[in-house]
């Protein structure tokens, strides 16, 4: 099968993101990267690209250059990534998707909800994809959690448990570091910080296992180092259409713990639990039974966990290939095969309204507030 043509904006060298990216489209023979605008320095970003097997006059010096260049060729991307900083999300990402493009975005999708029902029409009249790299959701042991409840294996969900919380940001002293300090400026992050970057993780990994949308919240907010203007912790309680109720905490200053993102599920008639960095398990619990270790590549899993699995059982798959079971969905979709676990802009949506509504209702003492956009209420 021919490959796809991809492009990317941003993910430059030194960036952490993009070597995931670049790993992950590239990982299955579906995407070749043809074109890209790396950097916001124009020359560095047109020599990256170049390193990296870009011809010449695809290696764009920003995506300006980058939208006019592929707009007029035969053989355009098919896909573009948007990997930019938050604040230059929406505008890209609309400028390539009134042109045409499919595009993959990075979380946030845009900065208010507003821009966010923007995108969701433009998406929906120009029939083109505007996916949203939630990554976590494409483990496969995730997608295998998600069957579990689809097929009714732990009954109706009365509750969720989740929090994403690291303390790599835990250090005062290193406060005017610009890879950090941009995170809790609002003229960068916009409205949240610690909940805009890493809790809506957790709140798309909810709603995505249980198969249902967050209704109402109430939240708590703190700075704890006090130069920060945007929060660094977080306490959100959260109550779903279906009736379910949630508990997410997230923090970067929770010193000792590396990565921190897990998630747990409780039915009606079973529990299930994971964790980010033992990816490959799934800790299943009966109801009056005993708790089971379910591991990535054993049989009697179900096709989608077997889809998204590359290497035999007791061998880990890491972040990279989470990002690439993503771009698998995407090139499946471009293709016209569409699948139904690709995060797509109505998540982006509902993510902002949902970090608008928290900001509004720490600001308010906890007041539950409604989550959803305006558009699905």
């Amino acid at each position: 099968m021919k490959r796809l043509n991809w492009g990317m904006i941003g993910g430059g060298e030194g960036s952490q993101i993009g070597p995931a990216h670049r790993l992950g489209a590239q990982a299955d023979g579906n995407f070749v990267l043809a074109a890209g605008a790396l950097d916001h320095n124009a020359e560095a970003g047109r020599d990256y690209a170049q390193r990296l097997g870009v011809a010449a006059d695809r290696a764009y010096g920003d995506w300006r250059e980058m939208l006019a260049g592929e707009t007029a060729r035969e053989d355009r991307v098919d896909l573009v990534t948007v990997a930019t900083p938050n604040s230059t999300h929406f505008e890209i990402t609309k400028a390539f998707l009134e042109a045409g493009f499919n595009v993959l975005c990075e979380k946030p999708m845009t900065m208010t909800v507003q821009e966010g029902e923007e995108i969701v029409k433009i998406a929906e009249a120009s029939g083109k994809i505007c996916a949203v790299n939630y990554c976590y959701s494409a483990y496969p042991m995730v997608r295998e959690m998600r069957e579990m409840v689809r097929t009714g294996q732990i009954g109706k969900v009365r509750l969720v448990v989740t929090n994403f919380s690291h303390g790599h940001h835990g250090d005062a002293t290193d406060a005017n570091n610009p890879r950090v300090r941009w995170r809790y400026d609002p003229a960068m992050a916009g409205v949240s910080g610690q909940f805009a970057d890493c809790g809506i993780h957790a709140l798309h990994m909810a709603c995505f296992i249980a198969g249902d949308q967050v209704r109402e919240l109430s939240a708590d907010f703190a700075s704890t180092i006090p130069s920060r203007k945007l929060e660094d912790d977080a306490m959100v309680n959260f109550r779903m259409e279906g009736g379910a109720v949630g508990r997410l905490w997230t923090s970067s200053v929770a010193i000792g713990r590396q990565h921190g993102f897990d998630i747990q599920i409780f039915g009606e008639t079973g529990g299930m639990r994971w964790r980010s960095e033992e990816p490959n398990q799934v800790y299943y619990t009966p109801v009056g039974g005993r708790t089971q270790i379910m591991e990535k590549g054993e049989g009697g899993l179900s096709d989608e966990a077997g889809r998204m699995s590359r290497v035999a059982i007791a061998h880990p798959e890491g972040f990279p290939l989470a990002v690439a079971n993503i771009y698998v969905d995407l090139a499946a979709s471009i293709r016209g095969d569409v699948r139904d676990g690709l995060p797509l802009a109505e998540d982006g949506l509902r993510s902002m309204a949902a970090v608008h509504q928290a900001a509004a209702s720490a600001k308010d003492k906890g007041a539950w507030v409604d989550a959803r956009p305006l558009m699905y209420r």
